[in-house]
Parts: structure tokens; C-alpha cells; sequence
């Protein structure tokens, strides 16, 4: 009984932490997740970021 609600802990925290990972600010990736979010939407940090990392 222990073991198997151990091994469910562990196979759960590894789903959230795999599910909370996003892109590196600047990489390919984050840039082409920011050109899909609407502009709106955007922090003046992201904003910032990525007319510094994407566009110049």
C-alpha cells in the first residue's frame, strides 16, 4: 500500500514538473509561442524581451 501510493507521488510530482517547463526567454521556441500569444496579452517585459531577443 505504501509503495504504491510512493510510486504515484513520485509519477505525479515528475507530470507537474515536465507540464511547468516553458521555453527559455529568447530561444526559437519562446519567439514563436509569443508570435502566436495575442499582443494584448503581453507584459512589457515579454514585450521588451522580445523585440530584444526576436526582433533585433
Amino acid at each position: 500500500m505504501f509503495a504504491a501510493l510512493l510510486r504515484a507521488g513520485v509519477i505525479a510530482g515528475i507530470v507537474a514538473m515536465l507540464a511547468a517547463c516553458s521555453p527559455e526567454v529568447g530561444s526559437k521556441e519562446w519567439c514563436d509561442d509569443m508570435k502566436k500569444k495575442a499582443k494584448g496579452d503581453w507584459t512589457a517585459n515579454e514585450a521588451a524581451d522580445f523585440a530584444k531577443h526576436c526582433i533585433l
